[in-house]
């Protein structure tokens, strides 16, 4: 079971993370659901604030996983600014799954955007912020004994080498065990989720933009009536 767990669960993750994203891409290109013009107002501000509050939220925990130490947090001022941002990136992109999720959710859209996945995206937000605030908060938790660091960072840097670490979660709180099993859930859905759209929306408009520029030093060629 300690194997299932923490071996087994997270590769599988991963790889439904990979081939999602291949199999969304040749199944519709990532065009089931757009902030686009045709959205309303309120749909293009959530995108833009979930896109904008996930990337803050990857950049704080990627950069506290780097600059943790083995069973400690980084220095005072630097986790302070650290954990502001993170604040900042959560209240951002819970406005924009707010918007995004509860008004397809509760009323009548006028196209299909609500998939099965769709409706347990939404939880799993809650169920990630919720277990996110637990761990930061845990009294157990200090400067000499982070056990973020301790268990969750360990059990992660050891899934990218040749030596996993379960022993790691196996034996951490509750609250680690269920943070890392919701965010094992999060990746394995998230391409077949309305997420993987929003996200990929901004490459494809990057992606046409850069297309439809002219070459460098050549004019754009106007058409004759």
């Amino acid at each position: 079971m300690m194997s299932v767990l923490w071996i087994v669960l997270p590769y599988s993750a991963l790889l439904s993370f990979i081939i999602g994203h291949f199999w969304r891409y040749r199944h519709d290109r990532f065009g089931w659901y757009s902030t686009g013009p045709e959205a309303d107002r309120a749909q293009r501000i959530g995108g833009t604030a979930f896109r904008v509050g996930l990337a803050g939220i990857i950049a704080a925990q990627l950069t506290d996983l780097l600059v943790s130490g083995p069973n400690s947090h980084p220095d005072n001022t630097f986790y302070v600014v650290v954990v502001a941002v993170e604040i900042c990136a959560v209240l951002c992109a819970t406005v924009g799954a707010v918007l995004l999720f509860v008004p397809d959710m509760i009323g009548s859209p006028g196209r299909p955007v609500i998939s099965p996945l769709d409706r347990i995206t939404f939880p799993m937000l809650v169920a990630s912020l919720l277990t996110r605030v637990a761990i930061k908060f845990d009294p157990n938790s200090s400067e000499n004994g982070y056990r973020t660091a301790e268990t969750l960072f360990t059990w992660f840097r050891s899934l990218w080498t040749l030596h996993p670490n379960p022993e790691a979660m196996v034996h951490a709180p509750f609250i680690y065990q269920a943070r890392g099993l919701v965010l094992m859930l999060f990746v394995a859905i998230w391409p077949y989720t309305r997420l993987a759209s929003i996200l990929a929306e901004p490459v494809y408009w990057l992606i046409r933009r850069i297309r439809s520029e002219p070459p460098t030093g050549r004019p754009r060629e106007l058409s004759t009536p």
